[in-house]
């Protein structure tokens, strides 16, 4: 206990929610990172599927460049006008399921959680990634850090969201100020260098270059919107009026995202770089525009800031979609739980272990996470903007033609994206994505025919039910002889109504003989029923001692008294017998019986 205080905090009082609420400076740190970060590695790796078709072909990073710039630009007017509409978040879960059913919500969610986890695995090991760049001998600790990463992040948003925002804040403006810095320079300085990338000026041959290659180049970089939907998932998290400052937040993440992501793209392409095994393109682009002094380690570290704290933005978009499900039924009701410090916990706790998971797995390799990337978040895209479509064709309202022309358009744009990407992805693993996706539905679907199960089973509006006639109630206490725990318990079962009975098994005649003695003394009157046990079987005579009861009076209930001394030491108990906890466990799922515990507690 002491030490969770020291690493999460002190609880926060429930009525303290209101004062944990984000403002916009705060949630564009929170919210954004993880859209943002996407810069770092979304331009490399459409150069990865290019540079296939050989050197020259990375010409063609320009046009799927502009190509995803204008997927960012539709997005962003799209989920701006979600965020409008469903003030009280959800983003595609909630769109989807008010406009077309549970079905494609849940596939929409179980899409997005299976996202959520990736982001937080990508960014971390793309972040690692950044600092092996720029310290090479760490690269065999890769796995190791990636680890430390996610357990601190895992601690930080534990300790709340206002909280963990702000510690995190500085150095996400941090980060973006440095790639910002970098793109500045390097686009001025390409304006008065426009000689052009180098392979461009020999006459390579590109006929290699399949429309294939050039689609999978753009689903490849299509990592770079994703994160853009977290925004409208958390908007509750935003101070008043929520809907306003989630919407000019969405604004300035989408504007910084386009900026950074076609200037690296530009500068990538001016200088001809190709993506290495051992050093990212960000380095690449950093040493050539500021060599290798303070200025190139000050945008790795800002690059490795930024990947690692994108993980916030899966912190904050994966408890929040789980809280969500839980209320609806489709997940376990703790989900929907606060924890201590006003964070939904379990939510927090269980995508970081995921994600450790996945980063042991993949061995902590970006590029091996990166084709299970992107295609849960598109289909989410394509689920909410085709939900917002219906929306508007049923409840029309002012300028409903004009939004449904542009979530239409983000509909089919995002669609073919989705196409794109499970097409040309689904042999690099993307078949892994579905798999899970489907396992995930019938999670859900489970869940929720359990819930509804049990609410049935439990509901009093029954017809004819009538509240039941008061019954007899037998008190078993199962003793092994006389102690002060068993004198404890003896007292509490004689405060109980009904008929009160020991239960005593006779292992040894001449123990028996004392313990009866010991019994007329201490016993209070209460009859004790000695069991013989020809294969001293203390466990197995007892509940055939209960069965027996049970149905020699199906009406009555049974209680069962157990007295259980209770070391002063945790490590005590693995020197006594565990028969209180084995009998326990033997009882408690038959009908009819009730246990009771009654702790005798040790001193010394």
């Amino acid at each position: 206990m002491i030490l969770k205080r020291w690493l999460v905090g002190d609880p926060l009082k429930t009525a303290q929610a209101r004062h944990e609420r984000l403002s916009k400076t705060i949630a564009l740190a929170i919210f954004s990172s993880n859209a943002i970060s996407s810069v770092a590695y979304a331009t490399e790796e459409i150069l990865l599927v290019l540079v296939l078709a050989g050197a020259a072909a990375v010409a063609w990073s320009i046009p799927v460049s502009l190509a995803i710039l204008f997927l960012i630009l539709i997005l962003t007017i799209s989920y701006r006008q979600i965020i409008y509409e469903y003030p009280e978040g959800g983003g595609a879960y909630v769109v989807a399921r008010s406009n077309l059913g549970d079905r494609p919500a849940l596939v929409a969610a179980a899409a997005l959680m299976i996202d959520y986890v990736l982001t937080l695995a990508v960014s971390v090991a793309a972040g690692i990634a950044a600092l092996t760049s720029a310290i090479p001998s760490l690269f065999v600790h890769r796995e190791a850090l990636g680890l430390i990463a996610i357990l601190f992040m895992i601690v930080m948003n534990l300790r709340g969201v206002r909280e963990s925002g702000k510690f995190f804040a500085i150095p996400t403006y941090f980060a973006i100020a440095a790639l910002g810095f970098l793109v500045m320079v390097g686009t001025v300085r390409s304006f008065f260098n426009p000689g052009g990338p180098p392979h461009m000026t020999s006459s390579a041959d590109i006929e290699n270059l399949t429309l294939f290659l050039i689609l999978r180049s753009f689903a490849a970089g299509c990592s770079a919107v994703t994160g853009m939907e977290i925004v409208s998932n958390g908007v509750k998290a935003f101070r008043p009026p929520e809907s306003k400052n989630a919407a000019t937040t969405m604004l300035w993440m989408s504007a910084i995202l386009a900026s950074l992501f076609i200037g690296i793209s530009w500068m990538a392409y001016h200088h001809g770089i190709l993506p290495k095994a051992d050093e990212t393109v960000i380095s690449q682009l950093a040493r050539l525009t500021f060599g290798t002094g303070l200025f190139y380690y000050t945008v790795q570290i800002g690059t490795m800031a930024l990947l690692v704290l994108a993980a916030n933005g899966a912190f904050a978009g994966f408890p929040n979609l789980a809280s969500i499900l839980a209320r609806d039924g489709f997940m376990p009701h703790q989900m929907a739980t606060f924890g201590d410090r006003l964070v939904f916990s379990n939510g927090i706790i269980i995508l970081g272990f995921l994600a450790c998971l996945l980063l042991i797995l993949f061995q902590g390799d970006t590029h091996a996470l990166i084709p299970l990337y992107a295609i849960g978040v598109f289909v989410s895209f394509t689920l909410s903007q085709a939900g917002m479509v219906k929306r508007w064709l049923m409840k029309k309202g002012p300028h409903w033609q004009t939004k449904l022309i542009v979530n239409g358009a983000g509909a089919l744009t995002t669609g073919i994206a989705t196409i794109i990407i499970a097409t040309t992805k689904f042999m690099q693993g993307a078949w892994i994505v579905f798999l899970l996706v489907t396992i995930l539905l019938l999670m859900f679907q489970g869940i929720r025919s359990h819930y509804k199960a049990v609410k049935e089973q439990i509901a009093l509006d029954r017809r004819g039910e009538r509240p039941p006639l008061p019954r007899r109630n037998i008190v078993i206490i199962p003793i092994s002889g006389l102690n002060r725990a068993v004198v404890r318990a003896l007292d509490y079962a004689r405060s109980r109504p009904g008929e009160v009975r020991a239960v005593y098994v006779d292992l040894d005649p001449e123990e028996s003989a004392k313990v009866k003695i010991q019994w007329a003394q201490w016993g209070g009157g209460v009859n004790l029923i000695a069991l013989s046990s020809p294969y001293r079987s203390v466990l197995g005579s007892l509940l055939d001692y209960v069965e027996e009861v049970l149905e020699k009076d199906p009406n009555a209930w049974i209680t069962v008294v157990i007295p259980e001394i209770l070391p002063a030491r945790w490590w005590q108990n693995v020197l006594h017998n565990q028969r209180a906890f084995l009998l326990k466990a033997a009882l408690l799922f038959k009908e009819r019986v009730i246990l009771i515990d009654v702790p005798y507690h040790l001193t010394r």
